[in-house]
């Protein structure tokens, strides 16, 4: 019995040491192939003054223009392409191939057509199943589009599988940022995607995204500018083309697939009937107090080549006087992040955070991670409200993406880092932050609206546990247990939250 006990303890250990090498030769055979897939080192175009943006947009002055509802969202984007003459740098975690997916890459072939020159850097993990839609675009002489730590394997289900958790650790790092920048002059910045839960295009299965981007101009758009071109002359940001060497496909066959989805039902319905007109018109709020907050791209090898967004964010939130309100939809702060909020609170701070509920979350597993800072939050005297919107007509509700962090009702910050331990150690985020009384109260604002007890459910200690307060129809005022979230998603998420993965979430 003993003898196969030993037996068996180093047949587990032969085969670790197996899993070790495979996983180093992995590593080792991806990095070297990397430096050579690389492409060209290229810049951000020089500032002219011929194109529309150029009159229109020119400032020595950083100015900035909210952008709350979603359709604003899309115009703003839209508009800058269809104004550029120079120049499209475009950084998405996500672009999906669906309605407002396929109108915006319209945009952006019209522009490349005009002879502007694109770069189009995505992250690699949503693009799997896509390719050939952006193979095709990189065909055209204006358009570039590389990928954000791609995976070698292509159109390979079982050897990409094999290839992911060889490399788990690479692969688990990407690219979060977002950025939308024209001509060099103005520049979208936020939280959102491309697609259309973050626009407001809801057709079948589509829920609606709340998020929050910001419009700049002037001397901020520039610092965009170097942290995109550090993002895409990185070792691991990969020309499309090296992946799949070989392809070509019909650019005409490509241009009637574009017209095809422009001029579909929903296309003609989500332009006509929900696309403001002249966003970018509208009165932009200047400051000279502002910043371009972004981790450097090496974070992707765990590099500090830089500070961290993290290393910045507890002097950032710590040097709240008497408020910190923060919105982030997935919320797992950690032991340091909670050491934050519990600190400003014992100081005598207000400190309100908003994240998902239970009944609306997208991520079920991180809920299940956030329920337990729940109680030693409010046991610090932190106020915590959790979103849960009436649902729409269609049985489904809106869904909560907001970015966001108020500090003193005079200071914001907002961009694509989430509160939780995948945005501070794990993916590469960007964030504006800054002081402009006008914008910052529109914010205050739009945090108001979302706590609003139509739209969140409060959270109160009750003899020493947490509770709900409530104030929906049909539903008591006061609840134990997660409203509207039936049993099988609360057992799920408790399951979820004992699991020792939080560091990945």
């Amino acid at each position: 019995m003993i003898a196969d006990g030993v037996d068996l303890i180093l047949w587990a250990l032969l085969a670790a040491a197996l899993l070790l090498l495979a996983s180093w030769w992995t590593f080792r055979s991806y990095r070297r192939w990397a430096k050579r897939a690389r492409g060209p080192v290229s810049h951000a175009l020089p500032l002219g003054a011929g194109t529309l943006l150029d009159e229109g947009f020119t400032s020595d002055r950083s100015g900035l223009l909210a952008l709350l509802k979603n359709p604003d969202a899309y115009a703003a984007r839209a508009e800058s392409a269809a104004m550029a003459g120079r120049s499209l740098d475009l950084m998405y975690y996500i672009w999906r191939l669906d309605t407002t997916g396929w109108l915006l890459l319209a945009e952006v072939v019209k522009a490349a057509d005009r002879g502007v020159r694109v770069r189009l850097l995505l992250d690699d993990v949503n693009v799997q199943g896509f390719d050939r839609t952006f193979l095709a675009l990189n065909q055209h002489p204006r358009i570039e589009v590389r990928l954000f730590n791609p995976t070698r394997s292509r159109g390979h289900a079982i050897r990409r599988t094999v290839e992911m958790l060889l490399g788990i650790a690479r692969f688990n790092r990407r690219m979060h940022g977002k950025m939308w920048i024209a001509d060099g002059r103005i520049a979208v910045l936020g939280g959102r995607n491309i697609g259309d839960t973050y626009f407001g295009a809801l057709g079948s299965g589509v829920r609606n995204s709340h998020d929050i981007d910001v419009a700049a101009i002037g001397p901020v758009v520039q610092d965009a500018e170097r942290s995109f071109d550090d993002y895409w002359n990185l070792g691991l940001s990969l020309p499309i083309l090296t992946l799949w060497p070989k392809f070509t496909v019909s650019s005409a066959a490509f241009r009637r697939r574009i017209a095809r989805h422009v001029t579909r039902i929903e296309a003609r319905d989500f332009i006509g009937r929900k696309l403001p007109e002249g966003v970018l018109s509208r009165r932009f709020h200047f400051t000279n107090q502002i910043e371009l907050i972004a981790d450097p791209p090496d974070k992707a090898y765990g590099r500090r080549s830089a500070p961290w967004l993290v290393d910045r964010l507890p002097d950032i939130l710590g040097a709240a006087e008497r408020d910190l309100r923060l919105i982030t939809p997935y919320f797992v702060p950690g032991n340091e992040g909670m050491e934050v909020l519990t600190d400003l609170a014992g100081r005598g701070a207000r400190v309100e955070m908003l994240t998902n509920a239970l009944c609306t979350t997208d991520m079920l597993v991180v809920h299940g991670a956030y329920g337990r800072y729940r109680l030693p939050l409010l046991k610090a005297g932190v106020r915590m409200f959790e979103y849960g919107p009436i649902p729409r007509r269609d049985g489904r509700r809106d869904l909560l993406h907001t970015k966001l962090f108020l500090i003193d009702g005079k200071r914001a910050l907002i961009g694509s880092v989430n509160y939780d331990l995948r945005s501070a150690y794990m993916n590469t985020e960007l964030g504006l932050l800054f002081e402009q009384p006008e914008v910052v109260a529109e914010l205050m604002a739009e945090f108001d609206a979302h706590i609003a007890p139509e739209a969140a459910y409060a959270l109160e200690l009750h003899e020493g546990r947490h509770r709900f307060r409530v104030r929906r129809a049909g539903l008591p005022e006061v609840m134990d247990r997660d409203p509207e979230a039936p049993p099988i998603l609360r057992a799920v998420s408790w399951i979820a939250g004992h699991l020792p993965i939080q560091s990945y979430l």
